[in-house]
């Protein structure tokens, strides 16, 4: 783990690859997004090298609240605090060039038309779930999820009868070959066409040998009891402390490499870790084969508890959330984005830029800010804090009154040397799953629409897998209706390294990706579309408009795994005991929820605030 943090640091610095500046709005800039060359060098030079702050000139600039991070939690904890201090002065400090953080927005124009995709936070997944005050959030910024029940087309992937398929390389498989394959379910995730495939037949023509072929069929076709003499309501808890992978080996006895391989980085996507680590009953509800291994009654009753009760995975704008970073950010500026009336209006929105750090403004945002030092100052009615960042090669200090830090969590322990040694290791366990997003916007669909698939597990690729995109509409923007329209293909990967703890398989996983330059991961994009769809007639050459690699070496907050992780006492967990207060300062971010999605960074933001006021 120690070695892999090392290489990552020396890798980062050197290594990135293309960063194509091809546009001064930074939604439309393509090449290598998210975490880009320049948003991560300063604080891995004060991680690695401890290279503290230094020489900073003092801007003379006062606030009642500095935040760090201009994420979706950040941004909410500027607007929680201003709710508190209407005339509340706020400076929000990010060391990328767009706000939002995660929530990242990519804009494409391929053949006159626009193409709005998302680069990281994705959903608001089961918003019926929401805690009062994130929903209360997105009431007040106008947001109603009810509206995507007409928005989202539900019917898109089967009116074009879209399946899934697995994409067999050529390199790993001996020919490239796509198929449609009988051993991934849906789960309704996406509403994907179901194939009417006879389970033999379509394993037959996998290219994988034949005892490999024999334990697939076997794994879902072959109904039997693998957890004997358990009572029924002890069945989920045994399936929560092994991995599927174990259960694929010790329960169901698959000794084949290939069917384990094939298998092993289709959850990295959503849990992001393979299914050496997940749990198999996790696994299992996501859509991996297995339940019928529980026998008759068991597999009935996990069916039907994992499609009850589950809202419909339609919450989606154009640009994921995005959207919500830009209404929280207009709702602070609203010079931003003066002309736009309707919540989604925002979604069409060019926002004016040039107003985020406007000195005549109460709240600003101050971007490619990369924050080195926070400390208390003061006492009394005195205290306050001061926090010196990096913007180019130059360091600044500013101070205020209050501060959050709604960054990275496993950061702060740096960027707040005075904290408690305990508070720091419990900051740095949080030790977040590296991520890339890619999307690849193409001038057309016709190879998809004739190839038939919608979702594509790519299990030798550098992605895991890619999809269509989400097929929703809104006012003033339209999804492709025909396949002579362009689209945008979704790629994704979490990248993994099976065998050890998940705590090390991410440091690893983000050592890798920091040292992957941009052309390698193009490369991969092209080579994977080519050899999937040009039986269909793909041309990468001119059937790919663009492509936006979205890097995120710290991508989803650390969640406790019962399989790795022990039960802790409330307030005991190490994100509950790293987000203690510390003076005027405290800690936000989904991290300190220990929970990836927007619901967890905005509570995290709305608690931060209020053990301040």
């Amino acid at each position: 783990g120690a070695g892999a943090v090392a290489l990552g640091s020396t890798a980062s610095l050197k290594a990135g690859g293309a960063y194509p500046l091809n546009s001064d709005y930074p939604p439309a800039r393509t090449g290598l997004r998210g975490s880009h060359p320049g948003a991560f060098e300063a604080a891995h030079a004060l991680a690695f090298e401890s290279r503290a702050a230094e020489s900073a000139a003092s801007l003379n600039e006062e606030y009642d609240l500095i935040v760090v991070g201009a994420g979706i939690s950040g941004l909410s904890a500027a607007y929680f605090y201003r709710k508190e201090h209407p005339s509340a002065r706020i400076l929000i400090l990010d060391n990328h060039d767009d706000f939002g953080g995660h929530a990242k927005r990519n804009e494409f124009t391929v053949a006159g038309k626009q193409l709005i995709g998302y680069g990281g936070s994705q959903s608001l997944e089961a918003p019926g779930d929401y805690s009062d005050v994130a929903r209360g959030l997105l009431r007040e910024l106008g947001v109603d999820p009810q509206q995507f029940y007409e928005h989202y087309d539900q019917n898109f992937f089967v009116r074009n009868q879209l399946a899934m398929a697995t994409f067999f390389d050529k390199a790993t498989y001996g020919s490239d070959r796509l198929a449609h394959t009988p051993y991934l379910i849906d789960n309704g995730f996406l509403g994907l066409a179901r194939r009417d495939l006879d389970p033999r037949e379509a394993i037959a023509e996998l290219p994988l040998s034949p005892a490999a072929k024999e334990e697939l069929i076997d794994l879902i076709t072959v109904t039997r009891d693998t957890i004997p003499d358990t009572r029924l309501w002890e069945v989920p808890e045994q399936l929560m402390n092994m991995s599927y992978e174990t259960f694929l080996k010790q329960r169901v006895g698959v000794t084949s490499s290939e069917v384990l391989n094939l298998l092993k980085r289709s959850t990295s996507g959503y849990f992001g870790s393979g299914t050496d680590v997940v749990p198999a009953l996790e696994a299992m509800m996501f859509g991996l084969p297995g339940l019928n291994k529980l026998g008759v009654w068991g597999a009935r009753q996990l069916a039907s508890l994992a499609a009850s009760g589950m809202e419909p995975y339609i919450f989606h704008f154009p640009d994921g959330n995005a959207t919500i970073a830009r209404l929280l950010a207009r709702s602070l500026i609203p010079e931003l984005a003066a002309a736009a009336t309707h919540p989604n209006d925002m979604v069409l929105a060019r926002l004016d830029y040039t107003k985020l750090d406007d000195p005549d403004h109460n709240t600003r945002i101050r971007l490619n800010s990369t924050a080195l030092n926070v400390t208390n100052t003061g006492s009394g009615r005195a205290a306050g804090v001061a926090i010196t960042y990096q913007q180019g090669n130059r360091q600044f200090k500013v101070s205020g009154r209050h501060a959050v830090l709604a960054c990275y969590n496993m950061m702060i322990p740096y960027l707040v040397p005075d904290l408690p040694i305990a508070q720091k290791e419990a900051l740095a366990s949080l030790v977040k799953i590296p991520l890339v997003y890619t999307n690849v916007a193409l001038t057309n669909w016709r190879a998809i629409r004739k190839s038939g698939v919608g979702f594509v597990m790519t299990p030798s690729s550098f992605h895991s897998y890619f999809m269509v995109d989400f097929p929703v509409s809104l006012p003033g923007y339209a999804f492709s209706s025909s396949p002579d329209d362009p689209i945008m293909l979704h790629f994704s990967e979490a990248l993994i390294a099976p065998g050890l703890a998940p705590r090390d398989q991410y440091r690893a996983g983000r050592a890798r990706l920091l040292a992957t330059p941009y052309e390698d991961i193009e490369r991969d994009v092209r080579q994977t579309l080519a050899g999937a769809l040009s039986p269909a007639g793909f041309d990468p050459a001119d059937d790919i408009g663009a492509i936006t690699v979205n890097r995120w070496p710290h991508g989803y907050a650390y969640t406790p795994n019962p399989l790795y992780d022990p039960p802790y006492e409330p307030g005991e967990a190490p994100h509950e005991r790293g987000r203690q207060r510390f003076g005027n300062i405290t800690i936000a971010n989904s991290d300190a929820g220990a929970r990836a999605y927007l619901d967890e960074a905005v509570d995290q933001a709305h608690r931060a605030v209020q053990e301040l006021v």
